[in-house]
């Protein structure tokens, strides 16, 4: 079995969007459409802590904010901040290293701590930076203070971004060290997606997983996030739920064991807006609907597999699995068959038999793991020289 080990080489940059797919570089076992037979070719489409005393967080400095002029929303409760305690500090886990993002003014750091925690928190705005250095003083060192934004480190997009913070410079300075995927979690990262950009979000932290690249460096790395309840039930989603099905879902819960911890209301969450005031988040009129009813944060779990990579599927040529389920997906109600048409010029019929499924399964009749044994199937074909079909506008390397 492959097993990534720390000092991979860099990846070639992808794309975080959803349409990444597009840009990768096809390497061996890939052949142009031109070169492919014409009888072989069809359409290809487009692809409850108790507060320290004198740390009030409603008594913080109330200067402007410079992160920018989009609120955040705070944890502030410490009945949720106990909550999310009890899912993340279990006695039996020997992992008691929790990456905390944006934790404003420091609740849920609190509690953490007081349940054995060390906790490096990466704030990125300066207005709560004093409060969680006093904070650190007073819980014996066990809180380490970085003035970051932990949802712009390793950005794959080209550009200065600030403050910018290297993953890899960030946690050797902090002593973290790697663990081999096969072994145990290196720590746990805690926080709650922006709203702003999440989306884009979910498919770096994707691109990261399956590249081991960024903090997937270190390990098999476990995110706990409160995400909005639509692109929660989107990752989670299987057949069953048909309407919400698509790549997002599949390649989310082959790479990791995904589990919905807790829901909670959206107005248990503060928000920070400029002028360093913690509020509680309204909904105005102008607003989508769509927001306006998005009433729940689902608190998720994302625990990569240990049985992720294998000989076939690889940090690689995960580039390949992705366009394969991007372009599955375009016709989700399509025949899965006629979907290898387009895909591969391996004999359709051949895969189908070899991962038991019949010539009327549709594309979303197939689970996850069926999906990754479809992809499997076909890169270890021996009979062909070429695994995978692509137009010329896909040739674009980016290095």
């Amino acid at each position: 079995m492959w097993v990534p080990v720390a000092g991979l080489p860099q990846r070639l940059t992808l794309s975080a969007s959803s349409g990444a797919g597009r840009l990768c570089l096809w390497r061996s076992g890939a052949a142009r459409w031109k070169d492919v037979p014409a009888r072989n070719r069809r359409g290809l489409s487009d692809i409850q802590p108790q507060l320290l005393r004198g740390q009030d967080f409603r008594e913080l400095p109330s200067r402007p904010s410079k992160c920018g002029v989009e609120s955040k929303r705070y944890l502030t409760s410490p009945r949720l901040a106990e909550t999310v305690v009890q899912f993340l500090l279990k006695e039996d886990d020997p992992c008691k290293l929790v990456l905390e993002c944006n934790p404003g003014p420091g609740i849920l750091t609190q509690a953490l701590i007081q349940g054995g925690a060390r906790v490096i928190a990466l704030e990125s705005d300066r207005t709560f930076i004093p409060h969680l250095e006093s904070l650190g003083e007073q819980l014996g060192g066990k809180l380490h203070v970085v003035h970051c934004d932990f949802f712009k480190l390793d950005p794959r997009s080209f550009g200065v971004v600030k403050p910018t913070v290297d993953s890899r410079v960030l946690l050797q300075d902090l002593g973290i060290e790697t663990l081999s995927w096969a072994k145990g979690i290196p720590l746990k990262v805690v926080g709650i997606f922006p709203a702003k950009n999440e989306k884009k979000l979910i498919w770096k932290f994707l691109h990261d997983i399956y590249s081991c690249t960024s903090l997937y460096r270190y390990g098999r790395v476990e995110l706990n996030f409160f995400m909005n309840e639509t692109d929660c039930q989107k990752v989670m989603a299987n057949p069953q739920n048909r309407n919400l099905y698509q790549a997002l879902s599949v390649l989310w819960q082959v790479a990791c064991e995904v589990k919905l911890l807790h829901t909670e209301p959206w107005s248990s969450f503060d928000r920070h807006a400029q002028g360093g005031q913690l509020g509680k988040p309204e909904c105005r009129a102008s607003e989508p609907l769509e927001q306006q009813t998005q009433q729940n944060l689902c608190f998720v779990q994302f625990t990569p597999r240990r049985n992720l990579f294998t000989q076939n599927l690889t940090p690689v040529n995960y580039d390949v699995f992705f366009h394969m389920l991007k372009q599955c997906f375009l016709k989700r109600n399509a025949k899965l068959i006629h979907q290898l048409h387009s895909l591969s010029p391996v004999d359709a019929e051949v895969i189908l038999k070899k991962i038991r499924q019949k010539g009327t399964t549709k594309i979303t009749d197939m689970y996850p793991a069926d999906f990754k044994r479809l992809f499997e199937t076909i890169e270890r074909s021996k009979d062909y020289s070429c695994k995978w079909l692509y137009d010329d506008f896909m040739e674009d390397v980016i290095v």
